[in-house]
């Protein structure tokens, strides 16, 4: 992995060019010590035979210092093999990585800890290997386990820990590595909610303060709402780049191709089906000032929790904000099939004059219930326009003060 700085190193965190990695699989498997010994003969009249597997091809990209840069496929697809490159764990083929900058990799949680020693015992210990003085450890040690949830758990042995409360332990240590880039691994994937509530909280600071992290995950509600670019990568080749919103619904489409078939005959509406909105409408209150968007909801079949959601976006198709369920804490549980609701979303007009559509999304544990591109179509005549993307409501005072003596 080349580490060299180049020109562009002021701007640039993480530069992938031309990367390729191939593993070579055998097609013969030996399992037992009689068998090599059976098979020595052949093993010395001719060699081995190994199929190729190109895991990944011609990989380019440029992740920004202070960039939030997700990394989105399928299972089996290349991306972790990607980050396992990036993060030093595997060497390329062919092609370059550079870094600029302390990388920390969030790949495998709790690498290193130990299930005979403690709780507390595996905080020294991973903190050491972490980079930190043992001062440095006691300091951060109650923040560490407050963190964790587990003050009344640290004096018992790993190994009678639940995986979950092995997963906080190993976050709580994670987060608090010295890094100036971050590769983040599905670790949303794991735990309960409301620690999986607590990691978006920390992503929340990470793009408070401009860290540089590259995050790959299955969760495109996630992608969205953390990441400022993204690529898609599909059977070892990146086959969309560029803005979180458009890779997100593209991987969406893409998993549906295989799994899925179109609910409408203008194939804006991609899902399974098995929750569907029925008849939406787009209107204003009286004042103009709120956008209200209404629809019935059909349930075919139970999903557990379903996320609903909405973007709105201008003439270009650019997306300008949105929402779902998720993100404003408004679980909706225990939708039985056969019912019929309806939604209303409410949200502040703060749109300059011009024509705008919405897309309504129904998901679940990852997947896509209903994607409904352009559901609803709508104009907006604002009073006076700005030159900037939105134009929400705002007030000035000037205040005159005496002057002190």
């Amino acid at each position: 992995m080349s580490q060299q700085p180049t020109a562009n190193s002021q701007q640039i965190a993480i530069s992938v060019e031309g990367v390729y990695k191939d593993f070579k699989l055998p097609h013969e498997k030996v399992s037992s010590i009689k068998n090599i010994f059976a098979h020595a003969l052949g093993y010395i009249r001719k060699r081995r035979k190994y199929e190729t597997q190109h895991a990944l091809r011609d990989i380019s990209f440029e992740v920004k210092k202070g960039e939030f840069f997700g990394i989105v496929g399928r299972n089996g697809s290349g991306k972790s093999t990607l980050l396992k490159i990036i993060a030093g764990i595997y060497q390329p083929t062919k092609g370059n990585i550079a870094v600029h900058g302390k990388l920390v990799p969030f790949i495998e949680l709790g690498v290193g800890f130990n299930p005979e020693l403690t709780g507390r015992e595996n905080v020294f210990l991973n903190g050491a290997l972490l980079g930190f003085s043992e001062k440095e450890i006691y300091e951060m040690y109650d923040s560490v386990v407050e963190f964790a949830e587990l003050e009344q758990f640290m004096d018992q042995k790993l190994k009678n820990y639940s995986s979950g409360m092995q997963v906080r332990l190993a976050f709580s240590m994670a987060v608090r590595a010295k890094a100036d880039i971050l590769l983040i691994d599905e670790v949303l994937a794991v735990g309960d909610a409301d620690f999986q509530k607590k990691c978006y909280e920390y992503f929340r600071s990470l793009k408070k303060y401009k860290k540089t992290v590259v995050f790959v995950s299955h969760d495109m509600n996630a992608i969205q709402q953390f990441c400022d670019k993204a690529i898609l990568i599909e059977g070892g080749v990146i086959i969309k780049s560029g803005n979180s919103q458009l890779v997100a619904k593209e991987y969406s489409h893409l998993f549906l191709q295989d799994n899925t078939t179109d609910i409408s005959q203008k194939n804006k509406r991609w899902g399974d089906g098995k929750i569907l909105y029925k008849n939406p409408k787009v209107s204003f209150s009286e004042d103009r000032k709120i956008i209200q968007i209404t629809s019935g909801v059909e349930v075919l079949e139970d999903v557990g929790t379903p996320k609903f959601g909405f973007s709105i976006k201008d003439g270009s198709g650019r997306v300008l904000f949105g929402t779902n369920t998720t993100i404003i804490h408004a679980e909706i549980k225990n939708i039985s099939p056969g019912r019929r609701l309806q939604i209303k979303w409410a949200v502040p007009n703060i749109l300059n004059s011009g024509e705008y559509t919405i897309d309504l999304t129904i998901s679940y544990s990852g997947l896509v219930a209903e994607w409904w591109e352009d559901a609803l179509k709508f104009t907006v005549n604002s009073s006076f326009d700005t030159p900037y993307i939105v134009n929400p409501t705002a007030s000035f005072i000037l205040v005159e003060r005496d002057r002190e003596k």
